[in-house]
């Protein structure tokens, strides 16, 4: 199994509101769970955001903390509620009324990777859920809940910066102004989960960088966003997702010769993003 259920790197100062997170990166694969699988090892990896967590890494520098996950995506999704149980996979779970995200195989405990392609033969039973849930799910999201309330502690608010990819294909009906199509999709559930000037400023850093911002469409940003975005309580919380397609070869799964100059950009947008952070907390601390 892995040797801890999530990485945390903390800066050697907390300068800034800002915390980065990365939910879906994890790739430590369970040889058992390998084994139960019908998938090939680059099948299962598709439900992956493969190396976010290292496009991301610099954050400690500009005193954000980063948490990141170890379990990959298709062993446990955090990125939904531990109540979105699938009675398709799942011994045991009645079902209940749909919820689209469970319905399609994409809950807690996936029934699916990618394409809807199935991960396993049969069922597995309720006790290994509710083992994944309790080894994995909870430790992370009590770690982001710590993190969140430090944050509020000493800068009076938090951002939450939750940090996924996308597939390229997912971009292909979206087009923006001029026929561009958006290298960067930001969530914040159409403006229920993170203030209007926070999303601004992030669309204003990548902006910035020289990439291409959408909104909400066609990721408005999941269970994460959802759960932890409150601005009426100065807590806010942005999706991202980056194109893959923009730093690896989505077939083969390796990093294309364009990571190293994008992680170099996206250090960039970091420092733009924690200064946000910063702004704020100097901004409320001369209330």
């Amino acid at each position: 199994m892995f040797d801890a259920p999530y990485q945390l790197e903390m800066p050697d100062a907390r300068t800034t509101s800002v915390i980065f997170a990365s939910p879906h990166s994890g790739r430590a694969y369970p040889a058992s769970f390998l084994q139960n699988a019908i998938l090939d090892a680059n099948e299962i990896r598709s439900s992956e955001d493969a190396f976010v967590d290292l496009l991301y890494a610099d954050a400690p520098q500009y005193g954000a903390p980063l948490l990141t996950a170890h379990a990959p995506r298709a062993y446990l999704d955090l990125n939904r509620g531990p109540e979105e149980m699938d009675s398709g996979l799942i011994e045991g779970v009645r079902r209940v009324s749909q919820n689209p995200r469970v319905a399609s195989g994409l809950g807690v405990v996936p029934r699916v990777v990618a394409g809807g392609r199935p991960i396993y033969r049969g069922k597995i039973s309720l006790a290994e859920a509710h083992h994944r849930i309790a080894g994995y799910w909870r430790p992370y999201h009590d770690a982001l809940q710590t993190l969140i309330d430090e944050s509020h502690r000493t800068f009076g608010q938090a951002i939450l910066v939750d940090c996924h990819s996308m597939p390229h294909e997912a971009l292909d009906n979206v087009t923006l102004p001029g026929g561009k199509r958006p290298d960067i999709v930001l969530g914040d559930r159409f403006g229920a989960a993170a203030s209007g000037a926070i999303v601004e400023h992030i669309e204003a850093a990548f902006g910035a960088a020289g990439l291409t911002v959408a909104r909400n469409m066609p990721f408005a940003g999941a269970y994460i966003v959802q759960h932890y975005g409150r601005p009426s309580r100065r807590q806010h919380a942005v999706q991202i997702e980056i194109d893959r397609a923009l730093y690896m070869d989505e077939a083969t799964l390796e990093p294309n010769a364009n990571f190293d100059p994008l992680r170099a950009v996206l250090t960039d947008v970091i420092a733009e993003i924690a200064e946000i952070g910063r702004d704020t907390g100097a901004a409320l601390a001369a209330q």
